[in-house]
């Protein structure tokens, strides 16, 4: 079970989208802006919104949803996540994300205090008729059968996360019941007519093949030489443009050193440093109680009959005989246990914190010397036989085990303080006799750079981004400032600075070439293009058109409307013009890229699908027809509800602070 859980199939997405929330659902509420009010409602951190039914008597009488700080911030770094964005920007990322996930949980609240309205609550019986045949039965219910609540709850924490409770994850799967009903509520009365699923079809699998000629942009932007005085002109003319062009400069003196440059050399760390570092964060060093164990479990659940109780523990007895006469251990838990879990490795778990054990269990396992095996056990989940292989007592790890890891510490820390301490005398020895005579005093080289923008490099150092952040910030001549430099420390100082402003035409004027030519270069490509479609009508014919304007003619090859072609792209964006053309038909001009190229098009071959392959594809596509009405129905429904929510003030933000991911 475990294993197949972290393996990245389809059906372990399924898993993880049910619990995010209701597919479809979620699809919707993610386009639906402008759900949240700016009203604040307090200042409690751990409430990211409230929501209640709409108007004065919601206020009084309605009940109130909270959407939870946590339950958002949860959200937002697993969005965060399944985007693998790099993990310097998680941070700068979060605020938005978490404003995202806050849309989408607050429009659940909506959402589900709607269907609460229109009495769609989901019963016990119906979860339990859920959870056996829905998409989570072939976890919970192999075969047709309970994999049995030890099981179910570790199947749940591996799946889902080891803060959720099994009473956490059936709400959530209630909840989405219910949301799925509340949509199948609101579009039940979608239909879409026969001629509809026909014609859908028919377009769907229609392909075509066509020549086609390409106004190439970077071709037509060679051709756009214009002379001086036109530059001049345009350079005249867009003056507000390039009046900050040539960014702010900064000229900077500074003096670098790391570690090996320390006076003194390094500070040596003491035993009784260690010792000491020990004593202070002993916490850190903690052990839980733990055991290693083998277990055959014989399923009882709690509440079951005394007929049902009995007939698990006269079972689970005879299994105990059999290990008391010898029998092999492993063979009869894969052959008598109830555990999916442990079964198949001969019952074996784990060195596990007992904590984190059913009570019973524990005591059970840790009163046991390794090799010992247990009478019959009662826990929560039936009875086991258990058999001790390793304990591990709660305690302290000594300090031989990590007095490495603290000398790394100390070490560190240490030579972190010199060289702060360092650069601080330097700073102020500097501010008396200069840079220059500082850094001779101390075996040491001043350094002048050219003149730097704030996104440039400083060549003698591993990371200069710090330095000349601080010195876009300092003025010209201001007392010499510290600054890291990612192995050490810098002391620099500002001596001359240079303002944005505009270049001088002379020197900038290859990329005022460059912007004329980007901004002349849509009109001239529509012009050519229309040019091209014109003179291909007139000849009836795109070859010889295109030979008169010196165009390559290039063939497609059969392609659907999900298909691509050079130089076209999308055939369902640029390319949806050949569909509608008859076979000789020529296009017309279109745009292929954002009016920086162009191309016109003439169909060769159409292939529509035969009435047969309507008649195959018929459910099917009416099904795709009617799930898309239906989002569009809900989506309206979302957005009127949600107004109504807003209008009468049944949404209010306490607008929480996001805390930096990993917090």
């Amino acid at each position: 079970m475990i294993r197949f859980l972290q393996q990245d199939n389809k059906l372990v997405k399924i898993l993880f989208g049910v619990i995010i929330g209701a597919a479809v659902v979620s699809m919707v509420v993610y386009l639906i802006p402008g759900l949240m009010t700016d009203n604040d409602t307090g200042s409690d951190a751990a409430v990211y919104a409230t929501v209640r039914a709409p108007g004065f008597l919601g206020r009084i009488f309605g009940e109130t949803t909270s959407v939870k700080t946590d339950a958002v911030t949860k959200l937002a770094e697993r969005q965060l996540q399944q985007q693998h964005f790099p993990e310097s920007m998680m941070n700068s990322l979060l605020p938005y994300m978490m404003s995202r996930a806050g849309q989408v949980l607050v429009d659940r609240a909506v959402l589900k205090q709607e269907a609460d309205r229109l009495h769609l609550q989901v019963s016990d019986e119906d979860l339990r008729r859920e959870l056996q045949t829905g998409p989570f039965a072939q976890y919970i219910f192999p075969n047709g059968k309970y994999i049995g609540d030890d099981a179910y709850i570790n199947f749940i924490q591996m799946a889902i996360g080891q803060d959720m409770t099994r009473t956490d994850f059936e709400s959530q799967v209630k909840e989405d019941m219910e949301l799925q009903r509340l949509q199948a509520y609101i579009t039940g009365g979608v239909t879409v007519s026969d001629n509809d699923v026909r014609q859908t079809y028919l377009a769907e699998g229609t392909k075509v093949k066509f020549d086609y000629a390409v106004v190439s942009g970077e071709d037509l932007k060679k051709t756009i030489n214009p002379s001086d005085a036109d530059l001049q002109t345009f350079f005249k003319q867009y003056a507000a443009r390039y009046a900050t062009a040539i960014p702010a400069t900064r000229k900077i003196e500074y003096v670098a050193f790391d570690a090996s440059k320390l006076p003194g050399g390094k500070t040596p760390v003491t035993d009784a440093d260690i010792q000491s570092y020990y004593s202070q964060h002993a916490s850190e060093y903690k052990t839980e109680e733990q055991v290693k164990t083998r277990h055959i479990l014989i399923t009882s659940k709690a509440g079951a009959d005394a007929q049902s109780d009995a007939a698990a523990k006269a079972k689970a007895q005879d299994v105990l005989k059999q290990v008391l006469a010898g029998g092999n251990f492993a063979e009869l838990a894969k052959k008598y246990s109830d555990d999916p879990g442990s079964k198949d490795q001969g019952g074996e778990l784990p060195l596990m914190a007992t904590a984190s054990l059913d009570p019973a269990y524990a005591k059970a396992a840790m009163a046991l010397n390794p090799g010992q095996t247990s009478g019959l056990v009662k826990s929560s989940f039936g009875y086991h036989i258990i058999q001790t292989e390793q304990k591990q007592p709660a305690g302290v790890k000594p300090l031989a085990e990590v007095k490495d890891s603290i000398v790394q510490v100390l070490t560190q820390q240490k030579q972190g303080a010199a060289e702060q301490q360092f650069a601080t005398n330097l700073a102020d020895e500097a501010k008396k006799n200069g840079l220059d005579k500082t850094a001779a005093a101390h075996g040491l080289h001043a350094v002048t750079t050219d003149y730097l923008a704030k996104d440039g490099t400083i060549g003698g150092l591993s990371d200069s981004a710090t330095l000349l952040a601080q010195a876009f910030g300092t003025d010209k001549g201001a007392p010499p400032a510290i600054a890291s430099t990612g192995d050490g420390y810098a002391v620099f100082q500002v001596l001359d600075d240079k303002p944005a402003h505009a270049p001088d035409f002379a020197t900038y004027q290859s990329k005022i070439l460059d912007d004329y030519r980007d901004q002349k270069l849509p009109e001239l490509v529509q012009t050519t293009t229309t040019r091209l479609d014109t003179r291909a009508r007139q000849l009836n014919d795109l070859k010889k058109a295109a030979a008169e304007l010196k165009l390559t003619v290039k063939s497609s090859d059969l392609v659907g409307q999900d298909g691509q072609v050079p130089d076209i792209g999308s055939m369902s964006g640029p390319g949806a013009p050949a569909f509608s053309l008859p076979v000789g038909a020529i296009s017309g001009p279109i745009n292929t890229g954002s009016g920086q190229s162009g191309a016109v098009l003439v169909v060769t071959d159409k292939q529509q699908p035969s009435a047969d392959d309507i008649a195959k594809n018929f459910d099917q596509t009416r099904e795709e027809l009617l799930d898309k009405q239906r989002q569009q129905m809900f989506s309206v429904f979302l957005g009127t509800l949600s107004k109504k929510y807003q209008d009468g003030g049944g949404v209010r933000l306490t607008k929480p602070v996001a805390p930096p991911v990993g917090s």
